[in-house]
């Protein structure tokens, strides 16, 4: 895939890891009875983000936007989940904007690398 040798160089790759470790730190603050609802949700919607991106980068061009899709979709879920959170007021106002930031500029870079890779 061009000048890149992995899926690690990627930086929606790189911003998506580093969603998936505040994700897991903040959700831990979250109440013990949402374990299996909104922390179990939002972990999972998480992982999905860069486990797709790495997933597509390794099968390649012709199936790589479907999996990009697929983590955008990720991303757009986790944002709405975060939205949920700050509404039941299980999270501040800063860790609710730090998060929601950083997964918005992880959904900007998927659209681009959609757009570039169903270009090719």
């Amino acid at each position: 895939m061009g000048k890149i040798s992995s899926y690690k160089e990627l930086i929606a790759y790189q911003k998506a890891y580093k969603l998936v470790l505040d994700v897991y730190r903040m959700s831990k603050s979250l109440p013990a009875e949402e374990i299996y609802g909104l922390t179990s949700q939002i972990r999972r919607c998480a992982v999905s983000i860069p486990s797709n991106i790495a997933e597509g980068y390794m099968r390649g061009t012709r199936e790589y936007v479907q999996f990009l899709k697929i983590a955008l979709g990720s991303a757009s879920e986790l944002e709405t989940q975060f939205s949920i959170c700050k509404d039941l007021r299980y999270l501040d106002e800063k860790t609710f904007h730090e998060t929601i930031e950083l997964c918005n500029e992880v959904m900007k870079l998927l659209k681009t690398y959609i757009q570039k890779v169903a270009s090719i």
